[in-house]
């Protein structure tokens, strides 16, 4: 069983013709549940900020502007997988079985990636000698 789990959530986008990733946050989760727990909270905070209530009232006029109909809706997927049981048992897994646990969405100019894997896991890898380490889909 893996017991700690590093979890990072970045943006990525095009500045200056190249991608750059912007770093969103860094967790070191001291059990599964923490990990999943901030990995659902940190795709929440996105979506919120991606796609604001406007109901709260707090936002001034004329800040939201409309999409184009064919836009990836980025906030629906991050908000859909934080609330999929199949997805977040799914990961649980892939997370227990030490493999990295990767959710992506992107839009026309961001790709959100988080990203979670076992410390445990991460120790075995750099103990393996160089040119027989496997390729990971």
């Amino acid at each position: 069983m893996h017991d700690e789990f590093l979890c990072h959530v970045t943006a990525y986008g095009i500045c200056g013709g190249r991608r750059v990733g912007v770093p969103l946050g860094t967790y070191r989760a001291p059990t599964l549940p923490l990990a999943l727990w901030w990995l659902r909270d940190r795709a929440t905070w996105i979506a919120e900020r991606l796609d604001p209530r406007p109901d709260r009232g707090n936002l001034p006029e004329g800040a939201l502007m409309p999409v184009a109909d064919d836009t990836p809706d980025v906030p629906a997927l991050l908000r859909s997988w934080c609330a999929d049981a199949d997805l977040q048992e799914r990961a649980a897994e892939e997370l227990a079985g030490g493999q990295l646990l990767r959710v992506a969405a992107r839009d026309d100019t961001t790709e959100y990636e988080l990203l979670a894997e076992s410390v445990d896991a991460l120790r075995m890898a750099r103990t393996v000698p160089r040119g027989r380490a496997t390729a990971s889909v």
